[in-house]
């Protein structure tokens, strides 16, 4: 992690949840600036985890700290949504509309005129594509025709699209078939990163993926919440 003034701050939070046992982190500091690969986490954790750093939910112990404000202090929609704009989320969890062109759920994130699309729209639509290494030959083609792998990509298209300063990513590759897919797509978040200028924080257990987009690779142990240094085969 760099010595830059820190988007996040996480200490002594624990979070329960509907598993064996709650969610702890003893602490934990990102700069926008950081790639950080962090394992630990099960698919629930994960999204555990993603709601309380983006504020959606408040720990049940402990702080966390956005550009260096309590999301305890979050008082209104208004002051969330300022807040939430910070961060690209790549989580399949996310709705893409299958009946609708690739293009579209592209545009989504950048404005609901989509039919017909403003040409400054279409310029940037085109442009993430590619910084996610979609074909723009095929971005007119409904969302029902994507691969797994390309729907991935859809996921950071739709992340990069209002220039997040850090994006959080929650186990990106489970789906993908093989070990070239998670590489490729690693590649594609290294590059994306450093064209673009963001960090990342991506919860994975995929090694390709990880030795890919060369992130710092990081360990919770889920017991303590203490979160140190991976070594993938230990």
């Amino acid at each position: 992690m760099t010595a830059a003034a820190p988007l996040i701050e996480i200490s002594g939070v624990l979070k329960h949840y509907p598993a064996l046992r709650p969610l702890r982190i003893a602490a934990l500091t990102v700069a926008a600036s950081d790639r950080l690969v962090l394992s630990g986490f099960d698919a629930a954790a994960a999204e555990v985890f993603i709601h309380l750093v983006t504020g959606a939910s408040l720990p049940d112990e402990g702080e966390i700290r956005i550009d260096g404000r309590s999301t305890r202090d979050i008082a209104t929609d208004t002051e969330w949504l300022v807040s939430l704009d910070r961060f690209g989320i790549v989580t399949h969890r996310a709705v893409l509309i299958d009946a609708i062109p690739i293009a579209h759920n592209l545009a989504l994130p950048m404005t609901l005129s989509i039919d017909p699309m403003a040409a400054e729209i279409r310029v940037r639509v085109e442009q993430i594509a590619r910084d996610a290494g979609l074909d723009v030959a095929r971005i007119d083609e409904a969302a029902r025709t994507l691969s797994d792998a390309e729907r991935l990509r859809v996921h950071l298209a739709r992340a990069m699209a209002n220039h997040p300063a850090l994006i959080l990513l929650e186990h990106p590759t489970a789906p993908l078939k093989d070990r070239a897919e998670s590489e490729a797509f690693g590649r594609t978040l290294r590059d994306a990163a450093s064209k673009r200028g963001f960090g990342f924080l991506a919860l994975s257990e995929d090694e390709a993926f990880s030795d890919a987009c060369e992130g710092e690779k990081l360990r919770l142990k889920p017991v303590t919440g203490a979160i140190g240094k991976k070594r993938w085969w230990g």
